[in-house]
């Protein structure tokens, strides 16, 4: 069961293993609940218990001691999980499917009108032309007033179905602006409003597919130091604030047209293209010390003022045949300046 939940919880390529203690909880949590072992409970859960999501869990809560699936499902279409967003594509999909149908419907019954129509009026064609010799006028009177009715019904069943066409027009338009919606937000980090990791294996993935090969870019992986011991300290909200401050600080430190992440709660990635391992490095070096130089706080009026540190992993893509290889890459190197606060600035393979 814990192996499944870290399987649901890792994600794809070089994710950080969660600890074995917020694992048993989540697994637990969910046994207690008879809640089923699908990736998106996990998410949901651990978003609940592990992430400090209040409001989550309080709706968790409301839902009773044995909840249905279907309402998890909601809780999580709502609260904007990434494990979720495949069903609000799949809802999307449906409904559309559903009003092309109902659409290929009423023009099927908009075409028995016209054919209707259309065999009145070869009748009355025939027997204006005098195919119909000895018919009376009473005779041809009825048959004009049965294709005015038919042209009547014609023009009744058009309108109908122009009206229900633009309405479905209007609703296949904002679901497309809801899939739309739901991919942006598939790739994006709600705290911070940067890319999230789907995001940056996508920017990988199109680095890796370019036909002159990927080399020349670098990838840089930075890590809040001691940042679980802020949140535990401060808080899981002043923890976001500073997330969404070091976001901003990030963006206004790189360029406009460089590649920026947030991969997980204490860690952000950095892809530029066209630099070189000495000027990744500078890179890595201003992004620390821009850190270091404005990121400075206080839990109270009477606190000491801290300042916040960053330990930085710097991978060059030419040293990677792969996306995931750099990104391991890129990992390795962050993992030796955590391991070593003197250098916190580390290259790999240097």
């Amino acid at each position: 069961m814990q192996t499944a939940v870290a399987n649901a919880l890792n994600g794809r390529e070089a994710a950080r293993p969660m600890p074995a203690a917020d694992i048993q909880k989540v697994a637990q949590h969910m046994m207690r609940l008879n809640v089923a072992g699908l990736p998106r409970n996990y998410e949901l859960f651990y978003e609940a218990l592990v992430g400090l999501n209040a409001g989550l869990a309080q709706d968790i809560a409301a839902l009773g001691s044995h909840p249905q699936q279907e309402a998890l499902d909601e809780l999580g279409l709502r609260y904007r999980l990434v494990g979720h967003y495949g069903l609000a594509g799949d809802r999307s999909r449906n409904e559309a499917s559903r009003m092309l149908k109902d659409t290929a419907e009423r023009l099927a019954e908009g075409r028995l009108h016209h054919q209707a129509f259309t065999r009145a009026c070869e009748t009355i064609l025939r027997s204006v032309s005098g195919q119909q010799e000895h018919q009376s006028l009473a005779d041809f009177m009825a048959e004009v007033e049965y294709l005015a009715a038919s042209l009547s019904d014609v023009l009744a069943a058009e309108r109908t179905i122009g009206t229900r066409l633009e309405e479905d027009i209007e609703r296949l338009t904002a679901l497309e602006r809801g899939i739309s919606a739901v991919q942006a937000a598939t790739i994006t980090d709600k705290i911070t409003g940067l890319p999230n990791r789907i995001g940056l294996n996508r920017a990988l993935d199109d680095l890796y597919g370019q036909e002159d090969g990927a080399a020349g870019s670098a990838l840089i992986m930075i890590d809040i130091d001691d940042f679980k011991e802020f949140t535990a300290r401060y808080g899981a909200q002043t923890g976001n604030k500073l997330l969404k401050k070091l976001a901003g600080l990030f963006r206004k430190t790189v360029k406009k047209n460089d590649f920026i992440a947030r991969l997980e709660a204490d860690e952000f990635a950095f892809l530029f293209a066209n630099v070189g391992m000495q000027d990744a490095l500078a890179i890595a070096e201003r992004l620390r010390s821009s850190v270091e130089d404005n990121l400075v706080f206080a839990a109270s009026d009477t606190s000491d003022a801290s300042g916040l540190t960053i330990s930085v992993g710097v991978a060059l893509s030419g040293d990677a045949a792969t996306s995931g290889q750099l990104q391991a890459n890129a990992r390795v190197a962050l993992l030796a300046a955590q391991s070593n606060p003197r250098l916190p600035v580390q290259a790999f393979g240097r």
